[in-house]
């Protein structure tokens, strides 16, 4: 990814809070709140197109823990969404934590954060909503369904966002795509079981595996078309 093309070509500035620190001050805090900005580059006028607004998200940059209104946090957690408050909740820590899982490179952090925005999109668009209302009178197993669906959806709108992205600015650069997809596939819980020693049951999954996970992304980055990220349907 071409740091310097992305502090230079994304419009606006981004929507950064941090806790406690202020105006993040260290790189890997500058290049969180310059992927924030270019995500809402894209989103705007993809919500236009369909009639609506896009409600600009917050991004919180914590270490070791914190607290939202979706709940205390620490950095197992990892980077999540909270609806309740549409933030966008990142432990720096998390990026390097991608690196030991064989995950490096700045748009493998891209993506963790286009990923994260892909939820608010679908909160804006109330399929958090909906999928929140249906799990709650089925079973566990069938939720796990849904869970996994809603975050597939959420790979193939950060792979839309970076489609959009580089389309406007030309961002991405030879093995940027790898990157990603690399993230993609380390962070499938297939992969997180295996590694942290249990059996590997797709009927727990809540994140999708590996494949899966790379598969939606590449849907999304190839058409850059929100038609192509129905998860629910496929």
């Amino acid at each position: 990814m071409k740091p310097d093309t992305i502090l230079g070509g994304f419009g606006g500035g981004s929507s950064t809070q941090t806790v406690a620190t202020g105006v993040p001050q260290d790189d890997a805090g500058k290049f969180a709140s310059t992927v924030l900005a270019s995500t809402e580059d894209v989103w705007n006028p993809v919500f236009r197109q369909l009639g609506g607004r896009y409600v600009e998200p917050k991004l919180v940059l914590f270490t070791d823990s914190t607290d939202s209104v979706c709940g205390y946090s620490t950095a197992a957690t990892g980077p999540f969404y909270c609806p309740a408050d549409q933030k966008v909740y990142i432990d720096l820590g998390f990026f390097r934590e991608l690196q030991n899982l064989g995950a490096s490179g700045d748009f493998a952090q891209a993506y963790v954060l286009g990923h994260e925005i892909g939820h608010h999109v679908q909160n804006l668009m109330g399929t958090t909503d909906e999928v929140t209302r249906l799990q709650n009178s089925m079973s566990k197993t069938d939720g796990n369904a849904l869970s996994v669906a809603l975050e597939l959806q959420a790979d193939c709108y950060a792979g839309v966002w970076a489609h959009h992205a580089h389309k406007q600015f030309n961002i991405l650069e030879e093995g940027d795509i790898e990157e990603a997809i690399n993230a993609a596939g380390s962070i499938g819980d297939d992969r997180l079981q295996r590694m942290s020693g249990r059996r590997i049951n797709p009927d727990s999954f809540t994140h999708c595996s590996s494949v899966q996970r790379m598969e939606w992304f590449q849907r999304g980055l190839k058409s850059g078309d929100l038609k192509y990220c129905d998860s629910f349907k496929s």
